[in-house]
């Protein structure tokens, strides 16, 4: 949950501050970096509470001729957010950076008497104390030696003061990833850092020691073994991380769903047929299950929801969608009949990653759609399906949101086909509907000034309810998330059905209210729903389709919505909730992409 920078290279002390703020959404609570100078030892550490831009003025102005160095953007767990707390944390001759949790910390200092050789209230800095109370002038054999002494997860960068312009790095579960070009090596906590140099990247496997220096990298196990690197290439466009003109990197990627999703067709859809590759093996085993488990947290586990509504629809078989968080601490009931399917856009998100290793430990075929190639995740899945959207910089999810969401219609159709829950017709109109979302997306897009004029009568709102049934319950429940995460407004998706149940008793004069009414054999359900709220005062804007916009315009705000068929309308349904939400935090005057208290990618329980 922290973003972690090691470069080589001219002018280091700029191209990793640069790389720091292309990883702020990891961690933006301190941040810190400690550089050298060519054939120096010693470290120059700066670090302070809050962004990159606060570390950027108390660096120095001239600083082309540094050559070496590491840096850090912290999300705090051991200790407050303060400028002694941050990171890099230095220690006699080893200063260092560290993503992960390391458990037995006060053990450690315990029984090797540190207590007075720290400052902070961090578990990281015992990790750096440690190894210089241990350090003999051989780097590697000491890192070897505390790692086994460590319980946790960790992703460490290293330097020490006898190394001159040499870093080491070493990981447990929290991702490294690195590359080399003719000019510079760089180390990272997340690809998005390395496509300025490179589309080529290799992961740092677990419990290896990585050498990095001016002449290149060098891997070895704990045995001394030397290990070759496994590089992975990107084939999306990676030339313009940047925002590219847009005012928030949300804005700009709720802009570039449609073209995510057109990407992933034309790389799944091969003549009116859905190809996952793999030599036909996918496609033999979704023949062949009989139960399907999906996990997940937070905008995935929506994803996952919606995935297991689909598989409900088009194979009849039933799903178990559950909290990554929860299922690796419940009884296992997945078994080699099971199909289980994690779902993480980063694909290091650590209760996903141990649900998914607790599955596979129980003999389910284990199945994984994520964004980043060579992610832990994938090192553990069966298959993996990518979704290749990019780079997702803004915390709160969009464009991984949808992919993921596109990937579960064409899974569920496709073993719905090969099972024979579907016929061939069906299945081919299926594929022509998914053809025709990615401009159905842009026309919502289209009508982002309406959108903007509705949200903006909810800026001051402390609560918003969100109610619709089937699949649009489904959307909202993300539309929800979406719409706390970043403008910090009490919101909840409601199964309008259930409303008489208890939660119409929180409807009262002027209480704002979203209602999707987009399953056409659902309208006239979902719409007793909302006149029953509309009758008790509350301020609803309606999200329809098109071709019932009219019927409800005198009476309603409405957003309406490309008409597609009924299972095909969560697409635009949640591009203008994301585009609401975007507003409304964005008029609050709220950082849209860093939101308080919230990472992008957690690697922490």
């Amino acid at each position: 949950m922290c973003g972690i920078i090691g470069f080589l290279g001219n002018d280091a002390l700029a191209n990793i501050l640069d790389g720091l703020e292309l990883l702020e959404y990891r961690g933006y609570d301190s941040a810190g970096i400690a550089i050298r100078r060519e054939n120096e030892g010693d470290s120059q550490v700066y670090k302070c509470q809050g962004r990159v831009s606060d570390l950027r003025g108390i660096v120095p102005a001239e600083g082309a001729d540094f050559s070496c160095g590491i840096g850090h953007t912290r999300w705090a767990t051991h200790g407050g957010v303060c400028d002694k707390n941050a990171h890099p944390h230095r220690s006699g001759k080893v200063t260092l950076v560290h993503n992960g949790i390391i458990e037995n910390y006060a053990d450690l200092r315990e029984e090797y008497e540190l207590e007075d050789k720290l400052v902070t209230e961090t578990d990281t800095e015992v990790v750096a104390a440690l190894i210089d109370k241990l350090y003999d002038g051989d780097p590697k054999k000491t890192i070897k030696r505390v790692i086994k002494k460590i319980k946790g997860t960790f992703a460490f960068v290293i330097m020490f003061d006898d190394k001159p312009d040499t870093i080491y790095a070493v990981r447990n579960v929290s991702p490294i990833v690195a590359t080399t070009t003719d000019n510079a090596t760089v180390l990272s906590s997340d690809p998005a850092a390395l496509f300025k140099y490179s589309k080529e990247y290799f992961v740092l496997d677990e419990r290896i020691i990585l050498t990095a220096n001016h002449d290149g990298i060098s891997l070895e196990d704990f045995d001394g073994n030397p290990v070759e690197p496994n590089y992975t290439k990107v084939d999306w466009d990676v030339s313009a991380p940047g925002k590219q003109g847009y005012p928030y990197f949300m804005a700009k990627e709720i802009d570039e769903q449609p073209t995510c999703i057109r990407r992933i067709l034309s790389n799944y859809l091969v003549n009116n047929d859905i190809e996952f590759g793999f030599g036909g093996t996918l496609d033999d085993a979704l023949k062949n299950f009989n139960r399907i488990c999906i996990v997940a947290c937070g905008t995935a586990l929506h994803a996952g929801i919606m995935g297991a509504q689909l598989f409900k629809k088009w194979t009849g078989i039933n799903v178990d969608t559950e909290m990554a968080s929860e299922f690796i601490y419940s009884d296992t009931t997945v078994g080699p009949d099971t199909l289980f399917i994690a779902v993480s856009q980063s694909g290091e998100t650590i209760d996903t990653l141990e649900a998914l290793r607790k599955a596979k430990e129980a003999g389910a075929l284990c199945l994984a759609i994520l964004n980043v190639r060579g992610s832990s995740i994938s090192r553990v899945a069966d298959y993996t399906l990518y979704t290749d959207a990019g780079p997702e910089i803004a915390v709160a999810s969009t464009k991984a949101y949808t992919t993921q969401m596109l990937m579960f219609y064409m899974l569920a159709l496709k073993s719905g086909l090969v099972r024979g829950t579907i016929t061939e017709e069906y299945f081919e109109e299926a594929t022509s509907n998914l053809r025709k979302i990615p401009d159905a997306m842009a026309e919502v897009i289209g009508q982002k000034d309406a959108i903007h004029k509705l949200a903006k009568e909810v800026i001051t709102a402390s609560d918003l309810f969100m109610i619709g049934r089937g699949l649009d319950y489904t959307v909202l429940m993300e539309g929800a998330l979406k719409l706390k995460e970043i403008s910090y407004i009490h919101s909840e998706a409601y199964a309008a059905g259930e409303l008489k149940h208890g939660p119409i008793a929180l409807i009262s004069e002027g209480t704002p209210v979203i209602a999707a009414v987009t399953q056409t054999h659902l309208i006239s359900k979902a719409l007793s729903n909302v006149k029953e709220i509309r009758a008790r005062g509350a301020n609803v804007v309606l999200i329809a389709k098109n071709e019932l916009k009219a019927d409800f315009s005198d009476e309603y705000h409405v957003i309406g919505l490309p008409d597609l068929d009924d299972e095909y309308m969560s697409f635009p349904e949640i591009v203008a909730l994301q585009i609401y939400s975007y507003y409304v935090s964005a008029d609050k005057g709220l950082d849209v992409d860093k939101p308080r208290n919230l990472a992008k990618v957690v690697t922490v329980e």
